[in-house]
């Protein structure tokens, strides 16, 4: 049985696909149900249910879309992040990168991160991933050492969502767990103790030449 998070923390799954039968959200309903066993709420954001629009890198003046101030409100408020993608021409999904483009530090700086990756082939969605790894570190977030790429995802799954993989199903559940696990000591009393400490110590309380 897995071990429960002694903190009660949000995790949000976003979906990077938009299609109706995606091999993407099975996945990550997986990984967010590990999350969901490890004691935190759990929530799907399927992209196919808003309105985006496209980013065009202004500033976030002026009257927003609502779907676009929902999306915001909605990751903002959560202290664990799961980002699926299928692996498209080695990269993620555009849509995903849209909804990322779109969102900033308010939204990730600080989180935890895990990442999901689904791939027709045999390959994997490696490079997607990995790409997925660099945004989180662009943005500040913590991206957990777990991760999960499912090759040859349509043999996974099967008509009803079910994945059929026990070493895959463990490994995606494993991600969701990670990302709360971390996210709850993070957001633990002793955390932030500990990070108002380190932000009011002297920048070099060694002091001289080494």
């Amino acid at each position: 049985m897995a071990a429960k998070v002694a903190n009660k923390v949000r995790a949000v799954g976003i979906c990077g696909s938009l299609r109706k039968e995606s091999y993407t959200r099975m996945a990550l309903k997986v990984a967010l149900h590990g999350a969901e066993e490890a004691g935190a709420e759990a929530q799907l954001i399927d992209l196919r249910d808003y309105q985006l629009v496209f980013c065009d890198g202004g500033d976030r003046g002026g009257e927003l879309p609502k779907d676009v101030v929902r999306l915001y409100d909605e990751v903002r408020h959560a202290q664990g992040i799961l980002l699926a993608t299928p692996e498209y021409h080695g990269g993620y999904s555009g849509v995903l990168k849209n909804a990322l483009d779109l969102m900033g530090f308010d939204e990730f700086e600080g989180k935890m991160i895990g990442l999901v990756g689904v791939s027709g082939g045999n390959m994997g969605a490696f490079d997607a991933l990995s790409a997925l790894r660099s945004v989180g570190r662009a943005l500040h977030a913590w991206v957990v050492p777990e991760q999960a790429a499912v090759a040859n995802v349509d043999e996974v799954f099967d008509d009803r969502g079910e994945c059929k993989d026990e070493a895959i199903e463990r490994r995606l559940k494993a991600v969701g767990r990670q990302v709360a696990k971390f996210a709850s000591l993070h957001n633990s009393e002793q955390a932030r103790e500990f990070l108002q400490f380190w932000e009011a110590a002297a920048e070099n309380p060694g002091g001289g030449n080494t």
